[in-house]
């Protein structure tokens, strides 16, 4: 056999995906530079574009009802705006989701006129923005983690520790500060897990109450609102972060005007006060994953491993992605049964498995079987696009997989109208989703993609037979 130049083996490399672009939240789009504008072009276009933390916390929205922090907020003063309006004219608000640490860069090339991040966010190093008045002041950093497990009171009983969090958190530069007192007393550092970009801050919340994470970091705010959630939650307050800091939203430094009505309007804004009532009520029984590690759920994926495995080979799926949307249909048991049609580890309708070939869906190989083979119909047939990386791919296979494909690529064709990312389910077509029926499907990919993150963590344990999984502290 000949050698292949060495010019073509490294073309051949670089189609190869790398490790890490798999943990992308969604495809990268190429985006339009906008110029720069004020209030006076606001005014008229009749938009204002706003720059959003892709977190549901923030600006989520569910069937017309406003349960994101900032929305609140936004469209007051969206109100007030169109108050003073000379013309008559009124502006709508564009929502905007982008991940935390894009948000500035976004507003820099003028892609947005606003930017209400909901969090601390620090813009020093930002070139060319201007932060408004504080929208909250004396914001401190807490320490979360969950109730029955170690309690903090000192900086130091963190050395060696692991945190999660998520992609932009605050805590990040807090942690790197800490770091350097315990190097001082010879201490071993703290330690970051930055978690998947799929996940928010309150998807971070929800698994360390489910013991997925066993300590995160939050703005006491957020940690106060989803603790009404998560009531497993245990906040160590005497542990000092850092010094409390200052929420803003941004604009750019050129747009005055839109600055001064900003500041204008936060010195009349006060907070509803029944704002989280539809909040409580929306996500009360929505935020409820468990550890799918835990020892007898372990030896039930033990049991059901090999056949997860050999059913996802066959379709070219990854068993763990199986053996996570399993945990959730029938918390892995082979015998579940459903009064509507559902049956099995997999929880698939015998219509479906007959879709796919599969007649008879009692025993667990059939079941798993059929499960497989109807998730590889859809995607071979809804979301094969190359546009597509494989975790978002996966998402809108789990949508389609709940409420059904058409629907899915539907509400794709809204997001592309509406300016979102049609090719990234997390924080852009989910949010048409919310809005259209709520936040059943939402729920549920992200429930069956938090099971999959805890067992692709300890994928080496779990693909060796035998091996006890390790707990992380």
């Amino acid at each position: 056999m000949t050698r292949l130049p060495a010019l073509f083996l490294l073309c051949l490399s670089l189609l190869v995906p790398l490790p890490a672009l798999a943990r992308l939240a969604g495809p990268v789009e190429a985006v339009q530079t906008g110029k720069v504008r004020d209030l006076a072009q606001i005014r008229s276009s009749r938009v204002l574009r706003v720059l959003v933390n892709q977190s549901r916390n923030s600006s989520a929205q569910v069937q017309g009802q406003n349960i994101g922090m900032e929305y609140h907020r936004l469209r007051a003063f969206e109100q007030y705006l169109n108050g003073h309006a000379r013309d008559g004219q009124e502006i709508s608000l564009k929502i905007i989701p982008k991940a935390k640490d894009q948000l500035l860069g976004a507003l820099q090339r003028g892609e947005g006129d606003l930017v209400a991040p909901g969090e601390l966010l620090d813009a020093q190093a930002a070139r060319a923005v201007s932060a408004s008045e504080p929208i909250v002041s004396n914001v401190p950093l807490l320490l979360v983690g969950i109730k029955g497990e170690r309690r903090y009171t000192r900086l130091e009983q963190l050395s060696g520790k692991t945190l999660a969090l998520p992609t932009g958190s605050a805590a990040g530069e807090a942690i790197n500060q800490i770091n350097q007192k315990l190097a001082l007393h010879k201490l071993p550092p703290v330690k970051i897990e930055w978690v998947d970009p799929s996940l928010a801050v309150e998807d971070v919340l929800e698994m360390v109450q489910g013991g997925i994470f066993h300590l995160t970091i939050v703005e006491q705010p957020i940690a106060e609102r989803w603790g009404k959630i998560l009531p497993k939650l245990r906040f160590d307050r005497q542990v000092l972060i850092s010094e409390p800091g200052e929420e803003f939203w941004f604009v750019h430094r050129d747009a005055s005007m839109l600055r001064a009505s900003i500041d204008r309007f936060l010195t009349t804004y006060k907070a509803p006060s029944d704002q989280d009532v539809a909040f409580q009520r929306i996500y009360r029984r929505l935020y409820q994953v468990r550890n799918p590690l835990a020892r007898n759920d372990r030896q039930r994926l033990e049991k059901v491993r090999t056949v997860l495995q050999k059913h996802a080979s066959e379709q070219g799926l990854d068993w763990l992605n199986l053996a996570a949307l399993a945990f959730k249909e029938s918390s892995l048991e082979p015998s579940a049964r459903s009064g509507s049609g559902p049956t099995g580890l997999m929880q698939i309708t015998p219509s479906a498995a007959q879709r796919v070939g599969v007649n008879n869906i009692q025993s667990l190989d059939s079941n798993v079987q059929a499960g497989a083979r109807y998730l590889a119909l859809i995607r071979r047939k809804f979301f094969a696009s190359p546009k597509l990386n494989e975790r978002e791919r996966m998402a809108f296979i789990l949508a389609a997989y709940n409420i059904g494909p058409e629907r899915v690529q539907g509400m794709r064709a809204e997001a592309r109208r509406r300016g979102l990312n049609p090719n990234q389910w997390f924080f852009q077509v989910e949010r048409i989703a919310m809005e259209q029926v709520g936040m059943g499907p939402v729920s549920y990919v992200n429930s069956v993609n938090k099971y999959y993150l805890a067992y692709d963590r300890e994928r080496e344990a779990l693909e060796a037979p035998g091996q006890k999984v390790a707990s992380r502290k």
